[in-house]
Order: structure tokens, then sequence, then C-alpha cells
């Protein structure tokens, strides 16, 4: 059933509703606080619904990534509504920009 022991899934446990035996978020939704948090970041940017269709379309064997998926780009766009994970991203291509800037500058004040 749940992810942890006995009881729900943490998203089942958010929903408030009884997790059954073949639960779709189950395996990926611990019934832990984080289990529940990340689904409830999830169900407030995608719903349950298009989460759960999503995860039933994804073969098995590569759902672990989409639901990792799923949570980073939920709670991305919960901390950021606009830009949700681009600006992660973007922050991160000017960390690199920055770096190779630095590392060509070094490179050639040693070469004159």
């Amino acid at each position: 059933m749940g992810g942890n022991g006995g009881g729900p899934c943490g998203a089942c446990k958010f929903l408030r509703r009884k997790c059954v035996k073949n639960c779709v978020f189950a395996p990926y939704f611990d019934s832990d606080e984080q289990g529940a948090a990340h689904f409830a970041a999830v169900h407030r940017v995608f719903g349950a619904s298009n989460a759960s269709k999503l995860l039933l379309r994804v073969p098995p064997h590569r759902r672990l990534d989409a639901v990792v998926s799923l949570c980073y780009e939920a709670l991305s766009r919960v901390s950021d509504p606009v830009y949700g994970c681009v600006s992660n991203i973007f922050t991160l291509q000017q960390q690199v920009s920055w770096h190779l800037v630095c590392t060509l500058c070094m490179k050639s004040c040693s070469l004159t």
C-alpha cells in the first residue's frame, strides 16, 4: 500500500483518501511529511488526475525519473510562478559563462 509501512502514501495522505494496493503514487511518494509536501506541489501545479495519467503513460522503468522531474518542476513553479525551473537553468548558465570567462582571462594573462 503506502510508501512506508501499511499507512497511506504521501499522495493519498494529502488527498485524504484510502491508499489502494495498486496506487500509482505509492512507490514514489512516501508517507512521511516530505512525500506529502512533494505531492502537494505536484497537485497544485499539475493536478492529481493529470499527474496520474502522465505516470500511467510512462513505462514503469522510467516512472521514477518522471516523478523526480514532476516534483522538481512543481517545487520550482511554486517558488517562482512565472519562470519555474527555467530561472534555475538560467542561473546555472550564467555561472558557467562567468566561470568560462574567468578561466579564459586567467589563461590569457598567463600567456603574456
